[in-house]
């Protein structure tokens, strides 16, 4: 008997591998992007049952025909504002005028001339099985940026990393990559900051971090993206013995936003601080999955997420912390607070522990409430008005995450940015 043929189902984002070529580099790079098409075709676009996408549906982006953003081009004074990397649609457009003491190189460049310094971690640090989007990525990406920092360099001014995303023809799909390695003892903190002009974007980003021993790096993301935007992003650290990472995450764009972010904690007396600010109103929809892996003894961690949300947006905040069994005396605390501005917002908000060992200290925590009204009661009796009350409040509430930021003129832009939205957005 004759079996039908079997049609097979078409590749999720097929514009984006239409004419692509996945093994391209060294062969070591090429293993790396078979692996990492595999592990995207085994899950495609997460599906509604997918547990850690639950909240979260994806699935509009099967229906939108996004491409490969072609090259395009910024404007010359957005281009020289300032000493910065510059990446538009995924390229390196601009750099120059960065701190002495640290190697900037396109990652094009660095994996065409210098390979062997990036094997040992691109590709190593963020996970692609099971997760699809870093998986897509990684078989895909054109360009980025490497961030090499010697042995022993204290690099003071923050190194900017500004990613463009351009669709001026119809929905692109920018993929852009960066790794940062910081050599034992040596400290810096990295910028990125992502905005889009144009049509319907997406963004699929991965930051790889690879934290030496007795190294710091302050790593902070601000996601200023246009409301046309779908924002999906993975950010990944591994931190070897006595070294100190710490994230900061600050989010205000995009139609849809969601990161990825966590550390492995591989060498004792690591320790990670992981801090984070969304804001979303309208129809907006912004999830924040974190994880810490306590895989060695004596690695503290903290962890404070908070949000801020008004009209009918939707947030969600999954934030895991696992503590292996030979990571005794681990001291890790969580807590994610959210301030509801509106009638319409909702807020999803799960906090785990999975904990294998006996000798710890671990606490978790989550809120979601209201402005207290004693609180703007106490200000308006004060003088102030229902709006400056408010405001001064909502504020405070944001200055708690804003003030761990280190850059004072990356805090203040972040700041400014944040307000302006507050008082142009945000209705009570």
């Amino acid at each position: 008997m004759m079996r039908a043929a079997v049609t097979p189902a078409p590749r999720a984002l097929a514009g984006l591998w239409e004419g692509r070529r996945t093994a391209r580099g060294p062969l070591w790079l090429e293993r790396v992007r078979r692996e990492a098409k595999a592990a995207f075709d085994a899950v495609g676009l997460p599906a509604p049952g997918n547990e850690d996408w639950r909240q979260t549906n994806v699935q509009g982006l099967a229906s939108i025909p996004f491409v490969a953003a072609p090259p395009a081009e910024l404007d010359a004074e957005a281009l020289a504002a300032g000493p910065r990397v510059v990446l538009v649609n995924g390229r390196v457009a601009k750099l120059d005028g960065l701190p002495e003491g640290v190697t900037v190189l396109s990652l094009a460049r660095a994996l065409a001339e210098i390979p062997e310094t990036i094997e040992p971690h691109l590709g190593r640090v963020a996970p692609t099985t099971g997760h699809p989007f870093a998986a897509l990525n990684t078989a895909l990406f054109e360009d980025g940026v490497l961030v090499s920092i010697p042995a022993g360099a204290q690099i003071g001014p923050a190194i900017q990393i500004v990613h463009a995303s351009v669709a001026d023809a119809g929905p692109a799909a920018v993929l852009p990559r960066v790794l940062i390695v910081a050599g034992p003892r040596s400290s810096a903190t990295v910028v990125e900051m992502f905005v889009s002009k144009g049509g319907t974007t997406l963004t699929s980003a991965v930051t790889e971090i690879v934290v030496l021993e007795g190294a710091r790096v302050d790593h902070v993301k601000l996601q200023a993206e246009s409301e046309d935007a779908w924002h999906i992003a993975a950010i990944a650290g591994r931190v070897a013995r006595d070294g100190r990472l710490a994230s900061h995450n600050v989010s205000w764009g995009a139609k849809l936003a969601r990161n990825d972010i966590g550390a492995v904690l591989d060498g004792e007396g690591a320790s990670c601080h992981l801090y984070g600010l969304y804001l979303a109103d309208g129809s907006q929809h912004v999830d924040n999955h974190t994880w810490l892996d306590h895989a060695k003894p004596h690695c503290p961690s903290w962890e404070m997420y908070k949000g801020i949300l008004a009209g009918s947006a939707r947030a969600v905040f999954n934030g895991r912390i696992i503590v292996r069994q030979d990571a005794q005396k681990t001291d890790a605390k969580q807590s994610n607070k959210n301030l509801i501005l509106s009638d319409g917002a909702v807020v999803y908000t799960r906090p785990q522990l999975e904990i294998y060992a006996n000798d710890v200290r671990c606490t978790h925590g989550a809120t979601i409430g209201r402005l207290d009204e004693a609180a703007v009661f106490y200000l308006r009796s004060r003088g102030l008005g229902a709006v400056q009350a408010r405001d001064l409040l909502v504020h405070a509430f944001a200055d708690d995450v804003l003030a761990k930021i280190p850059d004072q003129p990356t805090r203040a832009a972040a700041g400014r940015a944040l307000y302006a939205r507050l008082a142009r957005d945000l209705e009570t």
